[in-house]
């Protein structure tokens, strides 16, 4: 459902929209149809601050190991996603991530 809201600059319409971070975040905001203005709402950016505070949450050293490198994936992210010893996984190379598929 669409929030109705009213520009302070210049009075119009604004309308709600959804748009991602450059970490691929999906997150809401308000854009005025008239000058173009864009806010969030105290609610919209709160819930953008948890995601990256998720996500910062979860950091990982690259290591050495033969003429590899390896990620530790912590306990938590490993539990949540069923990662398990010697199980394999698919990574796909994204424009500035590898994302791992189960």
């Amino acid at each position: 459902m669409t929030k109705k809201r009213t520009c302070v600059r210049c009075k119009g319409k604004m309308i709600e929209k959804k748009d991602k971070t450059p970490e691929g975040f999906t997150y809401k905001y308000f854009s005025c149809k008239n000058c173009k203005d864009e806010i969030l709402t105290m609610k919209q950016l709160h819930e953008v601050a948890e995601k990256y505070r998720e996500m910062k949450k979860y950091r990982a050293k690259v290591s050495k190991w033969g003429t590899s490198l390896a990620l530790r994936i912590p306990k938590e992210l490993a539990k949540k996603y069923g990662l398990k010893k010697n199980k394999e996984v698919t990574l796909v190379p994204d424009k500035k991530a590898i994302r791992i598929v189960n």
